[in-house]
């Protein structure tokens, strides 16, 4: 089965031919293997942590983002492939080999996102990692000060609501941040392993301590299958990491279609076009991404 048909319903968007072609994604994550499902789309690779020149994923958490967003399905025969297999990729290695890191890392990628966005033509910024710490959990915390940096120069910054829920205020940062899109788990219901603990009803809900409804939008997380760091391979991961990056490619296959789009016109259309689910609004958000919906 077409794995991106299967998430999100991204048929209607292939139709007319939507790739994500000419679009930049900007992935803040572990970095990236070159599978060979990202073809020659990699525009460039920045190490916050080794500072190394060649690309190099030494977890997998962010070949594995990548893969949801722009794998082009190569090494599986078409059967897993991302959401906008056209579009460019960015990636700046922000986490060690654990997958942990340091704000620091994480801004200084911002930064460098912005510096270099017209050279890349950089719109979409995917962020599927975020901090529970409770002096990180205010408006006024480096993060979300960062993301919304970004969000202000005009970028669409995608973020994991995080897998700490099921209780209120359980949104990480930066995914607070009342600027940006925070995308959480539509289908948490099922057990499933996260980050090596057996999990369920995690998807991060609000309000946040600011009274702000997150998240904005969910998206499937469970036992997606996408890029492995290894030639040919492919694995399961689970999580609002996983939601995010689809998101992510949806938009790149929105901005595609629509380039004049800014990045409020972007959150405005996916509220618009998401599927209620009937669930409550600190857990649906708007509802379910829909991407024939969103493009049509």
């Amino acid at each position: 089965m077409d794995q991106a048909k299967k998430w999100i319903n991204c048929d209607g968007a292939y139709r007319l031919g939507l790739t994500g072609q000419g679009v930049g994604v900007a992935i803040l994550d572990t970095g990236i293997f070159l599978h060979r499902d990202f073809e020659d789309r990699l525009a460039a690779f920045v190490d916050m942590v080794k500072r190394r020149k060649e690309p190099y994923d030494d977890n997998g958490h962010g070949t594995h983002i990548a893969g949801i967003i722009a794998g082009a399905g190569i090494d599986s025969g078409g059967r897993y492939h991302g959401v906008a297999p056209g579009c460019s990729l960015i990636s700046l290695k922000v986490l060690d080999h654990r997958g942990n890191g340091y704000a620091s890392d994480v801004l200084a990628g911002l930064k460098w996102i912005r510096d270099h966005r017209e050279e890349y033509n950089i719109r979409i910024v995917n962020i599927s990692v975020g901090s529970f710490s409770r002096r990180g959990m205010s408006e006024e915390s480096a993060l979300v000060k960062g993301v919304d940096a970004a969000w202000d120069a005009g970028l669409v910054v995608v973020v994991a609501a995080g897998n700490n829920g099921p209780g209120q205020r359980t949104i990480t940062t930066p995914g607070i941040s009342r600027k940006v899109i925070t995308v959480g788990c539509s289908d948490d219901y099922k057990e499933v392993d996260v980050a090596g603990n057996r999990m369920i009803d995690y998807s991060g809900r609000g309000p946040t301590n600011a009274c702000i409804l997150k998240p904005d939008i969910v998206a499937p997380g469970s036992n997606i299958v996408s890029c492995a760091n290894r030639s040919g391979s492919y694995t399961r991961k689970s999580g609002t990491s996983m939601s995010t990056p689809l998101v992510s490619g949806a938009v790149a296959l929105l901005l595609e279609k629509y380039p004049e789009m800014t990045n409020l016109d972007v959150k405005l259309r996916l509220r618009e076009r998401a599927v209620d689910l009937g669930l409550p609004r600190n857990q649906q958000g708007w509802g379910l991404l829909d991407v024939e919906r969103l493009v049509e």
